[in-house]
């Protein structure tokens, strides 16, 4: 089986998961969409849990990457917070699905340790950017993991709500909201 099989199911269990949760990885649904059989999935992935652990992975690596882009492209920290939400709007965007492991925390007490540890790590991945953001602006080194956490936790709670709803213009009114607060400087 070749690398780009092994891409093809990473990318369609990544697009079932937000959609689904990891309870929602199918080895044959997913090897119907990629047009394999499902047994040829366990070449690369012997386990559900190896799978989820992967596709978990790949995505909060996607997003470290996604996250130095967003610095780089923006230039200024303030932009830079300022454009983060978007990577959140941007999984509702494409047919209301959330962040991947966002999913996959609400799904927590039941998941693997192996997709434990890669879901904690898109979070941490997630704060840690948010806090050298937040050291740019000036905010005081005491506040700044609390304060990254909170964003965090909030971008993700609004995806949530909008999702539930399938309502974009709630996702930008809540962070709005976080704007206007002052939670997300502007």
């Amino acid at each position: 089986m070749s690398e780009s099989a092994r891409e093809a199911i990473l990318v369609a269990a990544r697009r079932t998961a937000q959609a689904h949760g990891y309870a929602g990885l199918n080895f044959r649904d997913i090897g119907d969409e990629v047009g394999i059989k499902a047994a040829s999935i366990y070449h690369h992935f012997p386990s559900k849990a190896d799978l989820g652990a992967a596709v978990a992975k790949r995505y909060w690596q996607d997003t470290a990457a996604n996250l130095e882009a967003l610095s780089k492209a923006n230039g200024d920290p303030r932009k830079a917070l300022r454009a983060y939400p978007g990577l959140f709007r941007r999984s509702l965007e494409e047919d209301n699905r959330m962040c991947l492991c966002s999913f996959m925390a609400a799904e927590y007490d039941d998941l693997p340790d192996t997709v434990k540890a890669e879901v904690q790590a898109f979070a941490d991945v997630n704060v840690a950017w948010l806090a050298r953001m937040l050291a740019a602006v000036s905010v005081p080194a005491s506040k700044r993991e609390t304060r990254a956490r909170a964003i965090f936790a909030a971008v993700a709670g609004a995806q949530l709500m909008a999702r539930s709803r399938a309502d974009l213009k709630l996702f930008d009114a809540l962070i709005d909201s976080f704007r206007g607060s002052g939670l997300i400087p502007t």
